[in-house]
C-alpha cells in the first residue's frame, strides 16, 4: 500500500490523525486511542502546544521530577529534572543531602559571550579585503541599529565583528566573526538576524566599493548563522570539603575515597572511551534541568562536547584534585540559555520550572544548571568507586521492569521488598513474580 501523501500539512489534525493509523497501524482504533491519551483535555492548553511545531498530532510526556536540598552561592534550591532515566533524579538527591552539610555549591560566570559567523568567499588580493573590512566595520555594526535597539536597552548586542582569514581550510573562504551578549534571552533568532542584515551589507558595500569595482574584487556571501560551540559563555561549579568529611559507611577513609574518586576523574580525563561516559552521566542532570526550564537541550549538548574535545582530545568536562588538606571537585560548561523569549512564557510547566527556581536571569540559571551537572557527575563517580553503578540503577530500575510484567499492587510491594537483599534483573523478577502470582 501506497505510504505517501501530498499537502499533509494542510490537513486538520483529525485528518491527520486519520491517514496516521490507517496506513500505519495494524490496529487503527487503538492507535487513535493512545494519541487521545495524550491530547492534553484543556483544549487552549492543547492548542498552545499544537503550535509549538507543525503536524502536532499528540504530546509526548516526560516525568518531570524534582531534587531538593540543593544549597548554591548559599541560597536553597529545588531543581525541576525532566527525564525518564531511572536513576537521575534519585543521584541529584543524594549529590544534593551530601554537600548540603559540608558547605555546599558554589559557582561563578566566567563569561556570557555568544558567536555568529558570515561565511564567504572573496575573490581578489586579502589585502584589499582587509582594508575594506576596517573601513567598512562601524557601517556593518551601524546596519544593524534596528534589531539590537532593544537588546542594546537590555545591555547588551554587538561586542565586535572580526574578520577571519580561513584560505587554509578552504580556498577563498573567509568568516566575519561577531560575538553578542543577549542578557537574558538565549537569542539564537536576535543573533541570526543580525548576521542576516550584516551579510546584506557587506555584499551591497562590496558591490558599490570603487577599488573592489576597478580591481575584480567579487564577494560571494554563503550563509549566516550562530555558533552553538559558545567557549566564551562559560560557567564553573565546584564543591570542597575536608578529606576526612568524605568518609563511607563501608569504611573508606576519607583520604582512600579522595584519592580514588580522583584517579576515576584523571581516568575520563585520558581516556576518551570513559570520557564520553564519565560526561553523559554530566549531561543526565544539565538536560534534566535544560528541558525543564525550556531550553534548546541539542544545542548545548554539541557545545558542551566540543568543548570537551577543544584540546583535539575528547576529555572529561570535571576535574578532581587535593588543595592541601581539602578534596576539590569542578566542572566548567559551556551553557547558552535564556529565561525570556522562547518557551519560557508559552509552556505551563515551563513557567512553573522557571518560577520554582525562583525566576532565575540568564546568569543564576547557568549556574544552576551547571551545579546540577557537577552533582549528578559526584553522584556517578562515587557509586562507581564504592558499591557500583549497577546496584543504585538497578534498584531504581525495578518499577519499570515490574511494570513490564504488569505486576498487580501486591506483586509490587512484595517484589521491592524482596529486591532490598537481592540482585535486580530483569529474569529475576519476572522469575519473582511467576512464583509470587
Amino acid at each position: 500500500m501506497l505510504k505517501k501523501i501530498e499537502g499533509f500539512s494542510k490537513l486538520s489534525k483529525a485528518e491527520k490523525i486519520n491517514w496516521i493509523t490507517e496506513m500505519h497501524f495494524e490496529e487503527a482504533t487503538k492507535a487513535r486511542e493512545i494519541l487521545s491519551i495524550y491530547n492534553h483535555p484543556n483544549e487552549e492548553v492543547q492548542q498552545r502546544h499544537d503550535e509549538f511545531i507543525e503536524n502536532s498530532i499528540a504530546n509526548y510526556y516526560l516525568p518531570l521530577g524534582v531534587a531538593p536540598n540543593f544549597i548554591i552561592n548559599g541560597e536553597a534550591y529545588t531543581l525541576p529534572m525532566a527525564i525518564e532515566e531511572s536513576s537521575v533524579v534519585a543521584a541529584a538527591c543524594k549529590a544534593a543531602k551530601f554537600w548540603s552539610s559540608r558547605g555546599g555549591f558554589k559557582t561563578h560566570i566566567i563569561g556570557t559571550q555568544k558567536i555568529g559567523q558570515v561565511h564567504f568567499l572573496f575573490f581578489g588580493k586579502i589585502a584589499a579585503l582587509k582594508s575594506f573590512f576596517n573601513a567598512k566595520k562601524q557601517d556593518l555594526i551601524d546596519s544593524t541599529a534596528s534589531l539590537t535597539a532593544n537588546m542594546k536597552k537590555r545591555g547588551g548586542g554587538i561586542i565586535d565583528i572580526e574578520l577571519k582569514d580561513k584560505t587554509d581550510l578552504i580556498e577563498n573562504y573567509h568568516q566575519l566573526h561577531l560575538t553578542f551578549d543577549t542578557v537574558d534571552s538565549m537569542g539564537a533568532n536576535f543573533i541570526n538576524s543580525c548576521l542576516e542584515q550584516v551579510a546584506k551589507t557587506l555584499q551591497s558595500l562590496a558591490e558599490n566599493d570603487e577599488v573592489f569595482l576597478k580591481e575584480q574584487h567579487a564577494i560571494e556571501v554563503i550563509m549566516s548563522i550562530l555558533s552553538n560551540f559558545v567557549p566564551q559563555c562559560l560557567v564553573q561549579a565546584e564543591v570542597r570539603c575536608p578529606v576526612e568529611q568524605l568518609k563511607t559507611s563501608g569504611g573508606m577513609s576519607g583520604m582512600a575515597f579522595a584519592q580514588k574518586f580522583i584517579q576515576a576523574v584523571e581516568i575520563a580525563q585520558k581516556e576518551p572511551y570513559r570520557a564520553v561516559t564519565h560526561n553523559k552521566g554530566i549531561m543526565n542532570g544539565v538536560d534534566a534541568v535544560v528541558i525543564a526550564t525550556g531550553n534548546d537541550f541539542r544545542a548545548v549538548e554539541a557545545g558542551v562536547h566540543a568543548y570537551a574535545a577543544r584540546s583535539g582530545n575528547y576529555s572529561s568536562l570535571s576535574q578532581a584534585f587535593l588543595e592541601g588538606t581539602e578534596f576539590v571537585f569542578q566542572l566548567k560548561l559551556p551553557l547558552s540559555l535564556g529565561t525570556v523569549g522562547g518557551l519560557t512564557q508559552l509552556h505551563p510547566m515551563v513557567k512553573w520550572s522557571m518560577e520554582l527556581l525562583g525566576k532565575p536571569n540568564a546568569k543564576n540559571l547557568m549556574e544552576i544548571i551547571a551545579v546540577a551537572g557537577l552533582a549528578q557527575n559526584f553522584a556517578a563517580v562515587r557509586s562507581l568507586i564504592t558499591s557500583g553503578i549497577q546496584k543504585g540503577h538497578m534498584k531504581m530500575h525495578l518499577f519499570n521492569i515490574l511494570n513490564q510484567n504488569n505486576a498487580s499492587d501486591s506483586q509490587k510491594e512484595k517484589a521491592l521488598e524482596h529486591f532490598k537483599d537481592h540482585t535486580v534483573s530483569f529474569s529475576a523478577v519476572s522469575d519473582f513474580l511467576k512464583s509470587n502470582p
